[in-house]
């Protein structure tokens, strides 16, 4: 590809969202290939609040399963704690004694009863975020289903602008992959997000009654945690946008391509087609190494600043063990609420970029369901017989006000004759038989 081609592409591709620059294409690749790129672009919702109404209307209808998800959900995370702090009473009666005592059989019966109930605990715990689970996959796929008919009936009522001011391809990817985000969304996302407040709240509580310092220690951490966790999302956010906008692209020139294959060859753009698929393909490629980039570091990031957490409250109390008397339970107990702290904040800073891919996407679907529909007319007039001349006389058209696609088309037919329509790619054949 030369550089006056990859240059001419790249402006008309940062001017999607102008349909004016998108009906410029130098080959009409068929019926309803002339449609433009106008692209929504997919990133940061522009009202974020509003799209997250609208997603919990259609959550709404499930009000039962939701009621009872969110019931096992704090089933879940009292059990989880729960189990947690059960070691310590486990570990000062029945592991951690003085040598002295030598009535072995004794704390090992009891060691076995703890255990026990130990096991129980974690079994429940184990039970209900499985129905947790099984009934937010049942709710977000219920709620999809809706979404999809209401946004397939839409498009059955749109007007013909609509499809032909955008490509087929962005039109689908409304139904595959912005419906899939809110999809990945309401399966794991808002389990992850609603459990881990839940255990970060109970944690709290129980890291203070156990031991005040070495709660105050993790807690006094979390802001740096939050702050680097935000930063890494925010940038994260853009390159997600510019991904989400690229893919559209992508898919809405290889449908037009593959729908038109034999005009092009017809006409010899092989090697057009060729140099604009390489320049999507390549945007493409490199938005979604900067996103995926981006968002793999997170991780790796949060866990050491886990583990950095972890250490110092191991050392502060080891310390209070040794100058205090602090208990040796109490101190894995506190070590380990430090990294159940730290996990749920680190799983939902990882997750808040699939929050705003599936808002974004969100956002897209409900963009078409707002458009106003065609409207039939209401009242209708019965012909038998159709005499004279058709004639179009001086006749400008556009989809917008600002943009014309038709100039001054004027036509005159007799009863019975045949018409033709001939002209050079783009002339508007395709639009003038929509249209008459």
């Amino acid at each position: 590809m030369n550089e006056e081609r990859a240059r001419r592409l790249q402006e008309k591709y940062n001017k999607a969202g102008d349909v004016k620059t998108s009906q410029k294409k130098e080959i009409n690749l068929g019926p309803g290939a002339n449609r433009g790129r106008a692209m929504t672009q997919a990133g940061k919702p522009k009202n974020m609040m509003k799209t997250i109404g609208r997603l919990s209307g259609y959550l709404g209808s499930e009000r039962k399963l939701i009621i009872l998800a969110a019931f096992c959900s704090v089933i879940f995370t009292v059990s989880s704690l729960a189990a947690s702090y059960m070691l310590r009473p486990i570990i000062n009666r029945y592991i951690y004694y003085e040598a002295a005592d030598k009535n072995l059989s004794g704390r090992l019966g009891g060691l076995f009863a703890a255990l026990a109930v130990l096991a129980s605990v974690y079994l429940i715990s184990v039970f209900s975020q499985w129905l947790l689970s099984r009934i937010m996959l049942t709710v977000s796929q219920r709620s999809l289903r809706r979404m999809r008919r209401e946004l397939f009936d839409k498009l059955q009522g749109l007007p013909l602008r609509y499809f032909d001011n955008n490509s087929t391809g962005d039109i689908m990817s409304r139904f595959t992959n912005d419906i899939d985000t809110v999809g990945e969304m309401l399966n794991t996302t808002l389990i992850q997000i609603i459990s881990g407040t839940l255990t970060i709240i109970g944690t709290i509580i129980l890291m203070l009654y156990t031991n005040v310092i070495l709660g105050a220690v993790t807690i006094i951490m979390t802001p740096v945690l939050t702050y680097v966790s935000k930063f890494i999302v925010k940038k994260g956010r853009g390159a997600y946008k510019e991904q989400q906008k690229n893919l559209g692209r992508l898919n809405g020139f290889a449908q037009e391509i593959i729908t038109g294959q034999k005009v092009v060859k017809v006409f010899g753009h092989e090697e057009i087609a060729i140099d604009e698929f390489e320049y999507l393909n390549e945007e493409l490629c490199k938005s979604q190494i900067k996103a995926q980039f981006r968002s793999g570091i997170m991780g790796p990031v949060t866990h050491q600043l886990c583990n950095m957490t972890y250490a110092i409250t191991a050392c502060v109390g080891a310390l209070l063990v040794v100058k205090c008397g602090f208990d040796i339970g109490g101190l894995t107990v506190s070590v380990n609420y430090t990294r159940q702290f730290n996990r749920p904040i680190n799983e939902i800073s990882m997750q808040m970029n699939t929050v705003f891919a599936a808002l974004a996407g969100a956002e897209r679907v409900f963009e078409v369901m707002d458009l106003e529909t065609e409207t039939e007319e209401t009242e209708t007039v019965k012909v038998d017989k159709l005499t004279g001349n058709i004639v179009v006389d001086h006749v400008n058209f556009g989809y917008t006000k600002d943009v014309t696609v038709l100039h001054d088309i004027s036509l005159f037919a007799k009863p019975g004759q045949k018409i033709a329509f001939v002209g050079s790619t783009g002339a508007g054949k395709t639009t003038v038989t929509n249209l008459f």
